[in-house]
């Protein structure tokens, strides 16, 4: 008698439930039930034909749906997170019900109308290690989505799953929902939310493309001097360059209402930029105009293109000031040809060489315009960086030379956030922490939509203290920016540290990749704040192959500024740094 055939197809599999449902049900079980039920009527039954989705059963707050294809199970989980977030923002007392996907490719039994095996076990698992509201897929799902669905992916590296044999490399997806952090109702609910989306390059020469990205984002930055709209910050927007995509999914993919998108194209010295802003509710065009200038009018084209935008979308919203900020343009081109270059080495400030060539990019700006304060408060930050994130060395006279570079920037520049930023940065790495909260929080105020400066400000405001303040900027910087660089996750686990949430602090540093000293540093201390003696330890030993004369002398020179240093500097004496 022969057994009976085990019947196995490849399918996409997502796995679901609702975050801190046993607390919902404990708080309001009538209401929360209800809610629950009509979220599948509405949402996920709609979804689910949409998306050509098959759901295999509900267990309680959480549902299996089996897919046919992978990029259709994507789609499915952006906009699920979408309309639940939307669904959220009108719900009254803030008792939102928040949802985490994992979504697997993989091979799956089939036993009548349900599916089981390791297919099914691996998408519960990614749903688990998902963060509220958010999205995280296998490797398998990334190669068939990442071309075919317009998303920003993040890659998490392999993980070891609960009892699953093999490492699974995960990739975060973010979408709509994914900025909405423990289901707190998004400023997108209230206000008009835009994304600007990168400049195409016309110029014919690949040397001009950073002209380009700095015309869109200095667009990006003059939108979020408006208190009244939500604008998606840089890092997210720009995950669309180079891609041909449909702008109204574009739309719903990032969660706003407007996209604003154009080029640019530079010859001798005359410049044409074009612009349009598109209702992605209906892809319809709102508007669109192009402007030809002299090079030395960019200025000027920026803040009318960015007037024209904000002009379009003013009737739909209440405004009780509209007025642009303006800023002091170089007087010579050249100047912010320099700038901008100098801005890209800094920021990525993978050596002490790009640091260095990028300070020395600042000098010829400079040079040609002194009044540039942008230039100035960069120069400070490469000094910063180059004595804080790499090779430590004079480190009190770069200390010395970012603190006057940052104050001639806001001298200049006394209605700039970056300006601001630069002098709060470089006090507070003086212990000047008074200072640095006072400039920190004028550039929050300067700017209240940039997400950079929200971070920065998170972790000067936690080291000074007022954890509560730090705590809502960091979620609102993440919320801005959900694809952020990875240089947010160092500030996370900093700030994290110094609420006492251990755990959440070295699950962000784990985010940063491949690690500096600083975040090294942050490791061991946090580590030996757990107990974690042995994983301490080997960040030590980590720190010391990247610097191996480092003692606990150089620590304390270094990170001087930290009102608990001599916690610190006992943690990593304890983790086994020399004294």
């Amino acid at each position: 008698m022969t057994e009976a055939r085990v019947e196995r197809r490849l399918a996409a599999v997502l796995a679901a439930d609702v975050v801190g449902y046993s607390g919902l049900i404990e708080a309001d079980e009538t209401g929360t039930l209800a809610a629950l039920a009509l979220r599948h009527k509405t949402i996920v039954e709609p979804l689910l034909m949409e998306h050509r989705g098959r759901l295999v059963k509900l267990m309680g707050d959480g549902m299996l749906v089996e897919f046919a294809s992978a990029v259709d199970a994507v789609q499915f989980a952006l906009d699920l997170q979408m309309r639940m977030a939307e669904a959220n923002a009108e719900l009254p007392g803030n008792k939102p019900l928040v949802m985490r996907v994992g979504i697997n490719l993989g091979d799956v039994i089939v036993d009548g109308t349900d599916i089981q095996g390791d297919g099914v076990n691996v998408a519960a698992r990614l749903e688990s290690m998902a963060e509220p509201g958010a999205i995280c897929i296998s490797a398998g799902v990334f190669e068939q989505a990442e071309r075919r669905v317009v998303a920003m992916y993040q890659d998490l590296g392999q993980h070891t799953l609960k009892n699953i044999s093999r490492p699974i490399r995960v990739y975060r997806v973010a979408g709509a929902a994914a900025a909405v952090r423990a289901g707190i109702t998004s400023p997108r609910a209230a206000k008009p939310s835009i994304a600007v989306l990168p400049f195409t390059n016309m110029s014919g020469d690949p040397e001009q493309e950073y002209f380009s990205d700095g015309i869109t984002e200095d667009i990006i930055t003059e939108l979020s001097r408006f208190h009244s709209l939500f604008v998606i910050a840089r890092n997210s927007s720009f995950v669309y360059k180079g891609r041909a995509a449909n702008l109204v999914e574009v739309g719903r993919s990032l969660g706003v209402r407007y996209i604003a998108e154009g080029s640019v194209r530079r010859a001798g010295n005359r410049v044409r930029v074009t612009a349009q802003l598109i209702d992605t509710q209906t892809g319809s065009h709102m508007w669109a105009e192009r402007f030809d200038r002299q090079l030395e009018d960019i200025f000027a084209v920026q803040d009318e293109v960015t007037r024209r935008i904000v002009t379009s979308i003013a009737p739909l919203i209440a405004i009780e000031s509209l007025q642009l900020a303006k800023r002091k343009p170089p007087e010579d081109m050249q100047a912010y040809d320099y700038y901008l270059k100098a801005k890209a080495l800094v920021d990525m400030g993978r050596s002490e060489a790009d640091v260095t060539e990028g300070r020395a990019l600042c000098d010829q700006a400079i040079r040609i315009d002194a009044s540039l304060g942008r230039a100035h408060a960069l120069k400070a930050f490469s000094y910063i960086i180059g004595a804080i994130i790499l090779e430590a060395g004079e480190l009190r006279e770069r200390r010395k030379l970012a603190m006057q570079c940052a104050e001639q920037a806001v001298a200049l520049g006394p209605t700039d956030s970056v300006c601001h930023s630069a002098v709060a940065e470089a006090a507070f790495w003086v212990g000047q922490y008074d200072r640095s909260c006072s400039h920190i929080a004028r550039a929050v105020s300067l700017n209240p939509n940039d997400a950079d400066v929200l971070i920065l400000s998170s972790y000067i405001q936690a080291a000074c203290g007022d954890l509560k303040l730090a705590e809502a900027q960091m979620e609102m910087a993440l919320e801005r920016n959900p694809s952020h660089p990875r240089w947010y996750d160092w500030i996370r686990g900093a700030t994290l540290s110094q609420f006492g949430r251990y755990d959440e602090a070295i699950a962000a540093l784990d985010l940063y990749g491949e690690p500096n000293a600083d975040v090294l540093r942050l490791r061991a201390v946090t580590l030996v704040k757990l107990g974690r003696m042995e994983e301490a330890r080997a960040a030590v030993q980590g720190l010391l192959a990247i610097r191996p004369d480092f003692n606990v002398g150089e620590a304390r020179s270094i990170w001087d500024c930290w009102p608990d240093i001599e916690t610190q500097l006992a943690a990593l004496q304890q983790a086994g740094l020399p004294s």
